[in-house]
């Protein structure tokens, strides 16, 4: 009991450490020393997908479909997600078909060696904004936006110690909607005395840098949902944050049922090799 004591005051000790060490970089970006980036760790936000039972919402997907094509397909693409996995959002055969006719895709050469375009079809994917990244960086001040196809899985934050010990038993994998979630709604004014290069919009949440060059993208009332959701900040970055990270692992709810599977599969195996074991060996001396 005594051992279990002074474990659980040395993890609150490390926490207590973890948190001072956070609190000293803001201080330090304050006063115009050199800050760790992000300067807030992103927001921990319960995911329906999230643990080994964790499940996507339909409708969160949908919603966060319809912010992706209003809103950020303007700059960012997603080269590497088909309209006919949109299926996996609830959508029928007609519904996906008629949603990739809205594309123009390009498509070539044809019998006089041209490219032309056509409309979609669901075997394409999701067209870029841009006919190539050295356009897209010209369009936004030399830099091109980040393809979003995988960004929910190639962005997130290295949670340190002790939290990482508590994510092998939690099976946290939700950091990269996390971060997007927080970043989408963590622009603000910069505080006192930091000053944030011209062009840029502070945000604390940036892992990069204080601040970034993309405006803040969303605002209350942009985007109309048929569904009666709410139509606020938050509700927008929680659902296109969902969205990207099916785009990223749109399989992952038969991940999940796949490892509890072998889970019990190992579980009755081993009681049938220790059941085996005691039959062989009860009657042999030792």
């Amino acid at each position: 009991m005594n051992k279990l004591v002074k474990s659980l005051l040395s993890l609150a000790l490390l926490t207590g450490l973890a948190t001072g060490v956070q609190a000293a970089e803001e201080g330090a970006h304050a006063e115009g020393g050199t800050p760790h980036y992000p300067i807030h760790k992103p927001h921990n936000l319960d995911w329906s997908f999230a643990g080994p039972f964790g499940h996507y919402d339909k409708g969160q997907l949908q919603r966060g479909l319809k912010i992706y094509t209003e809103v950020c397909s303007a700059c960012h693409s997603m080269n590497l997600v088909s309209f006919r996995t949109l299926e996996g959002l609830g959508y029928s055969e007609a519904q996906v078909k008629a949603f990739a006719a809205n594309y123009e895709v390009q498509d070539g050469p044809n019998d006089d060696g041209e490219m032309f375009t056509r409309k979609g079809v669901p075997s394409d994917h999701f067209p870029s904004p841009f006919p190539n990244v050295q356009a897209a960086a010209a369009a936004n001040g030399g830099a091109a936006p980040p393809d979003f196809s995988l960004i929910a899985k190639a962005r997130g934050i290295t949670r340190g110690f002790p939290q990482f010990v508590f994510d092998i038993f939690t099976q946290y994998q939700e950091g990269g909607p996390d971060y997007i979630y927080s970043l989408l709604t963590g622009y603000q004014e910069p505080p006192a005395g930091v000053e944030v290069a011209p062009g840029t919009h502070y945000n604390p949440y940036f892992a990069a840098a204080a601040s970034l060059a993309m405006a803040p993208p969303l605002s209350d009332g942009q985007v109309t949902y048929d569904d009666g959701a709410p139509q606020t900040l938050d509700q927008y970055a929680k659902d296109v944050s969902a969205f990207l990270m099916w785009a990223a692992e749109p399989h992952l709810e038969d991940r999940k049922r796949t490892g509890f599977m072998v889970m019990v599969f190992l579980a009755i195996f081993t009681i049938l090799i220790y059941l085996t074991k005691k039959s062989v060996y009860a009657n042999k001396e030792h």
